[in-house]
């Protein structure tokens, strides 16, 4: 056996062992071993806990060119035009030297030949004036001699990167080295931030943590928890501890992925309270070291603290304006208006809801500028008023101005009290005791006259035509979608891409704007229906019209699940297909399937149909960086392996004690005098239709909206290939105007995608991250620093500091009741339906913040849900009364409340949920 003195002595016998720096030993500067490397070097050097490393030199790469004759090669390369891939793949098919190679091997020998984390350390990386921070490759998990001197070379070539290239603007590559380091495989990952680098607030370091490897943090793919330190007392002032699901983490030996937080720990701080402060400390020496603001990457196992490295902080937060920070407002108001306005994000289609991305956020206020106007106007109002108004933006969320809408829907007559339109968006954080609306009610006299006539004309016509229209926005939408996926929006030009989205833009328009009067025609038709059963029915009315069931075969969304049934049926009466749908990864089941020539038949008989029907769906579907099921199934062959296993009959899938709801309902219906009953059959009858035509067309209106997403993603792409952006994650940080404007050839794209507009988006949505998420309806403005009401503060999938220690029996939670029915079940907390899929239990109780279409297959195994945001026509509420499952809404913070494997009783008549068993005994 090779002892380390051995090694030691080998290293010194290679033929350029003075090339290669053990770091720690030795002087190390930018110019030989590059930013990263000499900063290591200088941490270890001051005795500060950095993983064992070697530095191969930026001698030794110019080295490896001269003997090889690629810097001769690659110079004829860049004379002549190639772009950085064409250099790149030059050095990665190159084999090193014979001594290079032993040279490096020898280091390596020293080292130990543990696992080890190679990282390139170019000379201009990390400097104070401009970080060259991702620009460059690491490659992680390396074992082995040849794997380590591939991973050498990929670093090297990572010096023509598109990203780096771009990043340098024209400058000369100049040359870069390799560190070799030690892997550590943590078991919690972060960075620390020894000034707020947003936020701005004095004294305040800044830890963010997350389970497993760094890199999924970086990345944006898991949540991570969130603490803030006084740099003066080491003590820890602020904590949000999120729910995380996943982690990034070693899956195989060399391969580093996705993979599932075990149960106890997802709630869980990462980091204890001495850890903090250890952490903290150890920031501090790195501080005083240099002598400036640090962002340093740190990992723990075991107990044991590393410093991964560290850099200058590049930036210094910026204070966005007041009027953003505190109110949703677009631009400044008078006064009286901009302190008395009613702003709600309360079921606004589900498919705002929650955190939106720079991206989303700017696609959502094209919807409000080009196309919410037109969709007023289809509800039959007149004056559809300044666009400017509708909508409101607050720390990365989008608010309805209710009381702006409420006023401009006084034009129309079921709404021309306000209050049957502000009672719906009112969450208990906002106090409406003496509360008028700043906008007023509409105009008298002949504007009102002339209002009203328009509204009768239009509600006339489209009670005429509105069953037509729904049949062509379905035709429309499957030409739309089959066309679509016969493009290939690679082979497409720039101006063939722009005119592509022209249309698409233009299908958004006309599906939002069909989709309205539905949408709020059930609204209506539910408000008069709830109503008439109180007035006439007396306590036998109390959430009656809750058990009112549509025929589930024609309700969309309800039937989505039926369908996934019928593929896992299909699935199961097919022993390979089932073979390779539970023994595969999820992200490789359908390469595999297509693969295989059964499975094949069955994607094609079976998936190709269902994807038609149902796989343009997500969840928060305005929210463009999340893929479809089309883009990424995995969810599906969850929910397929779900469905096989657990035998599960078409009756369980259609709905459970249907007969007797309905039953309920037409013998207390049937008890009424002639003329009421009439009446309420009427009004039945049309809520029914309405609710079937909206589930029918919303398909257009999502669908619409994953056509958009697909070019958008095809300009991220070739701005990936061009080095604009780092990688596919960053599309997250454009804003949709740029996109547009690019297509349509205004501007280049590096000069229509600024780095440092890129960098300050993403610095401010991982701001907005941070905060405690916005109430759900607020009066006036709202200031994130002030302390919440109840709910009001609950970030999603975040604990506040103390809450995370368990739910004692006896804990009551109040609702709204959405669905009728009691009952005691075992409660889960899903936060992340792709990860979680599998591990819903038929009959479990499904905790969430909130649903949208795409949770509609657990419901069918659900024995009761509740979540945090709703209402009566919200997603959850609609989809639990066609199962008939107990359900309660609009908790405000259940998912914190409530752990993963309490027993809870969820009555879903009075709106409550009672924990009478904790996880935790």
């Amino acid at each position: 056996m090779e002892t380390r003195s051995d090694s030691a002595r080998a290293a010194s016998k290679a033929p350029h062992a003075d090339l290669v720096l053990t770091l720690g030993h030795g002087h190390a500067t930018v110019e030989t071993a590059g930013g990263k490397a000499t900063r290591l070097a200088e941490m270890t050097g001051a005795g500060l806990p950095v993983p064992p490393a070697f530095c191969l030199t930026t001698a030794l790469f110019d080295l490896f060119l001269r003997e090889t004759g690629l810097a001769a090669e690659i110079r004829a390369a860049e004379a002549r035009g190639a772009d950085s891939r064409t250099v790149r793949e030059l050095i990665t098919a190159r084999e090193l030297p014979e001594p290079l190679a032993r040279t490096v091997l020898a280091a390596y020998a020293d080292l130990g030949r543990p696992r080890v984390a190679v990282r390139s350390s170019a000379c201009r990386e990390d400097a104070a004036d401009r970080s060259f921070a991702g620009q460059h490759d690491t490659v992680l998990d390396v074992s082995g001699d040849q794997a380590l001197l591939d991973a050498v070379k990929t670093c090297w070539a990572s010096l023509w990167s598109d990203r780096a290239a771009a990043y340098r603007d024209g400058g000369a590559a100049g040359s870069i080295a390799v560190v070799v380091q030690e892997m550590v495989h943590a078991d919690v990952s972060g960075v620390l931030f020894t000034v707020d680098p947003v936020g701005g607030r004095p004294h305040r370091m800044v830890v963010e943590a997350c389970c497993g490897l760094g890199e999924g943090l970086v990345s944006g793919r898991v949540s991570s928890d969130f603490f803030a330190v006084d740099d003066r007392t080491l003590e820890v002032v602020e904590e949000r501890v999120r729910y995380k699901v996943t982690k990034c983490a070693s899956v195989t030996p060399g391969t580093i992925g996705m993979t599932k937080v075990d149960a106890a720990d997802r709630d869980a701080p990462c980091l204890t309270g001495e850890q903090l402060t250890a952490l903290a400390r150890l920031a501090l020496d790195v501080r005083a070291h240099y002598g400036t603001e640090q962002d340093i990457e740190w990992a723990l196992r075991d107990g044991t603290l590393y410093l991964l490295q560290t850099r200058p902080i590049t930036t210094r937060p910026r204070q966005t304006p007041r009027e953003e920070r505190h109110s949703p407002y677009v631009a400044p108001q008078p006064e009286a208006v901009q302190q008395g306005t009613l702003w709600s994000r309360m079921d606004i289609g589900e498919i705002f809801v929650g955190l939106m991305s720079p991206l989303g956020l700017s696609f959502a206020r094209y919807y409000q500028e080009h196309v919410h106007r037109d969709c007023a106007a289809a509800l039959g109002v007149r004056d559809t008023g300044d666009v400017d108004l509708h909508m409101g933006y607050l720390q990365g969320h989008v608010y309805l101005n209710i009381s702006y809408t409420a006023h401009l829907l006084g034009q129309c007559l079921p709404t021309r009290d306000q209050r049957h339109f502000t009672s719906r968006f009112v969450s208990e954080e906002a106090d409406l005791s003496t509360y008028e609306n700043p906008f007023g009610t509409f105009p008298g006299g002949l504007e009102d006259l002339l209002s009203t006539l328009h509204w009768v004309r239009a509600t006339a016509t489209e009670m005429l035509t509105m069953t037509h229209r729904a049949e062509e926005m379905v035709t429309t939408r499957l030409y739309e979608f089959d066309r679509a996926r016969r493009l290939d929006l690679t082979r497409m030009s720039r101006r063939e891409l722009h005119a592509e989205l022209t249309r698409y833009l233009g299908f958004f328009h006309d599906a939002h704007v069909g989709y309205m009067p539905y949408y709020i025609n059930a609204f209506g038709f539910y408000g008069v229906l709830t109503e008439l059963c109180g007035k006439w029915l007396g306590a036998e009315g109390d959430n009656l019209q809750n058990r009112l069931k549509t025929d589930m075969s024609s309700l969309r969304t309800v039937a989505s699940a039926q369908e996934i049934w019928k593929v896992a049926q299909a699935a199961k009466a097919r022993p390979r297909v089932m073979e390779i749908i539970d023994g595969s990864p999820l992200e490789e089941i359908a390469g595999r399937l297509r693969a295989d020539d059964e499975g094949r038949a069955f994607w094609t008989a079976e998936m190709e149909p269902f994807l038609r029907a149902n796989g343009t769906r997500s969840r928060q579907e305005m929210e463009l960086t999340h893929p479809r099921w089309i883009d990424d199934p995995s969810y599906l062959f969850q929910m397929i392996r779900r469905y096989a296993a657990d035998g599960f009959t078409v009756e369980d899938i259609m709905g459970r004690s249907r007969a007797r709801a309905e039953g309920d309902v037409r013998a207390a219906v049937r008890a009424l005098p002639l003329r009421q009953r009439r009446t309420l059959e009427t009004v039945i009858s049309l809520y029914r239709l309405c609710s079937e035509l909206r589930e029918t067309t919303r398909m257009s209106m999502v669908t619409s909206i994953w056509l958009v997403r697909n070019v958008v993603y095809e300009v991220g792409r070739r701005l990936v290939e061009e080095g604009v952006l780092h990688s596919a994650d960053e599309v997250a940080y454009l804003d949709f105007e740029d996109v547009r404007a690019y297509l349509a050839g205004v501007r280049p794209a590096r000069e229509a995608f600024p780095r440092a507009e890129l960098d300050e988006r993403r610095r401010l949505h991982d701001y907005h991250n941070r905060l405690p998420e916005p109430p759900l309806t607020f009066v006036g403005e709202h200031d994130p620093t002030r302390p919440a009401r109840r709910g009001a503060g609950a970030a999603g999938g975040t604990r506040a500091e103390g809450s995370g220690s368990g739910t004692a029996g006896g804990t009551r939670l109040e609702g709204l009741g959405s669905s009728p029915g009691r009952i005691v079940g075992r409660a889960r907390i899903v936060e992340d339906l792709v990860w979680q899929a599998d591990e819903f239990q038929p009959g479990e109780i499904l905790v969430t913040r909130y649903t949208d279409a795409s949770w509609t297959p657990l419901f069918a195994i659900a024995g009761g849900v509740v979540t945090d945001i709703g209402s009566m026509l919200s997603h959850s509420s609609i989809v639990s009364r066609e199962f008939n499952v107990p359900s309660v809404v609009n908790t405000k913070d259940a998912t914190q409340r409530l752990r993963t494997g309490d027993t809870v009783v969820v009555d879903g008549d009075r709106g409550t949920v009672e924990v009478v068993e904790s996880a935790e005994g």
